[in-house]
């Protein structure tokens, strides 16, 4: 075990006492929330056509991939090198829900990899797809704090961690799965999973114990949780993490934090090193780590690096993605509609506020069941996994943003049970969980700063043109997935107090394409159904706030400057940080003549009134 120390950070290395010291030097290529994006994709994450690839548009690609890590490693020939990936290969294009797992691993198997943790998602089809992964997997598949031994087809093949000699020197590499897959994904009731910390803290000794002093937690439970791992995990000298899908640069602008990030533990004073690298094959990170002689990590630096069109695919991975691609091509290309404008669904948006496509979806499920009594919509923000540019829509576009071939479900609640399942939507919002609710047929007003379970503040249902409120007894038809349904992403108060249900409606791909194509050309809005604030009349600018016309151009409150819009801004929060209050958001729209169907595109710039 290492000694505690309490140590410094400079210039981003760890300051240590004066003396000669023996050092390791560790080199980790990782990725993480691969999500089946075989193909190359757009900005957008979605599928990127050929003549766009050719043309230099796209990003990714498990081919790309293959030739990006083949030339580091090739780079780093003769030191010591560890490739990692921090789970989520399956889910998220037609290629999982043709082949599941098979063509992931057989990529896997191509590229190389040391470890590799389980994400929540290898467990949407249930246990034994992920044991079929498994046992094809030339490369550990690990997951520390899932508890399978119950579970016939996981039975003594989930190992909690795995220790490689590189260099001479022992690495433990340990993994852990978040709390709530039971939740967001289908593990089965013979799956369970302890406390990520807790079992940290029980295993660590265990590795140590082995000769080992260099400890990577390969974890998949996102940013947040990685942080506070770091702070009460001692032991932990670096995390190569997964899940929340936080791009971390040492050099973009844009990025959402540092890479890597570090965190003080708060038993020993060493400073950890953080990692994650997106998601969607776009990026692969490479962390350089410096270890003196007890272990403690002397410095950390890297990036993460963008695969665009100069990393060129390899040949042999990019022939073998078109054969497996061939069955799939011709429902891929079926065009279903048009869009006006690029449809919004960017996770860091939908999982947070109103989004487009959250619209777009919600809508397409009441109008589906308009005739059935049902008058609400609730969709999960994490089952939108992609947005769509602008134009041409194909049945792949839309596959791409609703790949978990879940059903129309309906059912009756009252409007208790709306309003506790709200507040399971919005209970996590800080954490980027996918449960945020996109609804119609309804709107809510919630307010962050308030205690999760209290969040809901005003909720109004569709009445003709108007609204009104919610009324608490009442029992209102609604309709969502059948995964949320079932208690999915925390929507527990579905399968206990709803009533009447049917889960067997049509694909959500289906229905969604079938209203882009009756609505053709559709065109992208916000319908302000999803308020931050009190109450909805704090969305809504007092007419005594607006700009009066007549006041002179010259007046203070018809100055104006720049603002860059940046990924995850909307109206209502950009009014807050420079307005002084959310509630000034309509000012920005008329100023900018910005309506309900405009795209805040990161970069851009727009203007608001000092």
């Amino acid at each position: 075990m290492k000694t505690p120390r309490f140590a410094a950070l400079a210039a981003g290395a760890l300051l240590t006492a004066t003396g000669a010291q023996a050092e390791y030097t560790l080199n980790i290529l990782h990725i993480n929330d691969l999500h089946s994006r075989i193909e190359p994709i757009t900005k957008y994450d979605g599928t990127c056509g050929a003549e766009d690839d050719a043309e230099g548009k796209c990003f990714g690609g498990i081919a790309r991939v293959k030739t990006y890590l083949n030339e580091r490693r090739g780079a780093l020939t003769g030191q010591n090198v560890l490739t990692l990936d921090a789970g989520d290969q399956f889910q998220g294009s037609l290629f999982y829900s043709t082949y599941k797992g098979a063509a992931a691993v057989e990529f896997m198997n191509k590229i190389g990899f040391d470890a590799m943790a389980v994400g929540n998602h290898e467990f949407d089809d249930g246990p034994q797809v992920l044991a079929d992964y498994m046992d094809k997997a030339y490369f550990p598949v690990i997951s520390g704090n899932t508890s399978a031994y119950f579970e016939p087809a996981l039975k003594d093949k989930l190992d909690g961690y795995v220790i490689r000699t590189i260099g001479g020197e022992k690495i433990g590499i340990v993994s852990v799965l978040a709390t709530d897959t039971a939740e967001t994904s289908s593990p089965g009731k013979n799956v369970g999973f302890a406390g990520e910390i807790s079992y940290l803290k029980t295993v660590i000794p265990e590795i140590e114990s082995q000769g080992v002093n260099k400890i990577i937690a390969l974890t998949h439970v996102g940013i947040t949780k990685d942080m506070e791992i770091a702070a009460k995990a001692a032991g932990v000298d670096v995390i190569v993490g997964g899940h929340s899908h936080t791009y971390l640069s040492s050099s973009d602008p844009k990025r959402k934090g540092a890479y890597p990030t570090w965190v003080t533990n708060e038993v020993t004073g060493d400073l950890v090193p953080i990692v994650q690298a997106y998601a969607y094959s776009k990026y692969v990170g490479e962390l350089k780590v410096v270890f003196d002689d007890e272990g403690r990590v002397l410095s950390a630096d890297g990036d993460t690096k963008l695969l665009d069109a100069s990393v060129k695919p390899d040949a042999d991975i990019a022939a073998r993605v078109a054969e497996l691609a061939g069955p799939i091509a011709e429902l891929k290309a079926t065009e279903v509609g048009s869009s006006t404008a690029a449809i919004d669904g960017d996770r860091n948006n939908c999982r947070a506020r109103e989004c487009a496509m959250g619209v777009l979806v919600a809508e397409a499920m009441l109008d589906f069941t308009k005739d059935q009594g049902v008058t609400i919509a609730i969709q999960n923000g994490g089952g939108l996994r992609a947005s769509i540019p602008e134009g041409k829509i194909t049945m792949g576009d839309v596959l791409t943003v609703l790949p978990f071939q879940n059903t129309v479900a309906t059912f009756k609640l009252t409007g208790a049970g709306i309003v506790e399942a709200l507040e399971n939507g919005v209970g996590r919002v800080e954490e980027g969980a996918g449960r945020f609710p996109q609804v119609a047929g309804m709107r809510y007003a919630w307010d962050a700063a308030s205690e999760p379970g209290s969040r809901i503040k005003a909720v109004e249902v569709k009445a003709g043109d108007g609204w009104t409120a919610l009324d608490m007894d009442k029992t209102y038809g609604v309709v969502t997935n059948n995964y949320m349904r079932g208690g999915g992403d925390g929507y527990k108060v579905f399968a206990s107090k709803g009533t009447d249900a049917y889960d067997y409606g049509p694909g959500l791909e289906v229905i969604a394409a079938d209203y882009i194509k009756a609505n053709s050309p559709y065109t992208p809005v916000l319908r302000g159904n999803i308020v931050e604030g009190v109450s909805f009349g704090s969305a809504e600018a007092p007419k005594a706030e607006e700009p009066k016309a007549e006041e002179p151009k010259g007046a203070d409150n018809m100055a104006t400057m720049l603002y860059t819009i940046k990924k995850g801004d909307s109206l209502w929060s950009i009014a807050s940080k420079n307005l002084g209050g959310g509630i000034k958001w309509k000012k920005i729209a008329e100023l900018n003549k910005l309506t309900g169907s405009s795209i805040l595109k990161v970069g851009s710039e727009i203007m608001l009134p000092k």
